[in-house]
């Protein structure tokens, strides 16, 4: 089975080869923690937007904005699911991220 990191196809893995393999792992690494930070941060202010959006209308009812009150509200429904779906699609992708490595690290042992 040929190794991806065997640039020179000799079988083993030479000095720079290894440092080239560890490079890239340090970057896969990184770059997965900083997509889960990202969804996150997306989960964490759709889940803030929700519960402050009874809040906002409030607001703009008390200001006197009750055109704008209205229509916040009648938009309501329309932002909770999507705002919903955010964080279930966040939830659902991790559950099924933690079951696929769990599964894989089950078959490797």
């Amino acid at each position: 089975m040929p190794n991806e990191y065997d640039l020179n196809g000799n079988g083993k893995i030479d000095p720079v080869e290894h440092d080239i393999m560890l490079e890239d792992r340090r970057r896969r690494m990184e770059d997965s923690d900083a997509k889960r930070d990202a969804q996150r941060r997306m989960t964490w202010f759709s889940l803030s937007g929700m519960v402050l959006y009874p809040f906002v209308i409030l607001a703009a009812s008390l200001w006197g904005l009750e055109t704008a009150a209205g229509l916040l509200a009648d938009i309501a429904a329309v932002y909770v699911i999507g705002a919903s779906g955010i964080a279930a699609a966040y939830f659902g992708f991790n559950a099924m991220e933690s079951k696929n490595a769990s599964s894989s690290d089950r078959s490797s042992s």
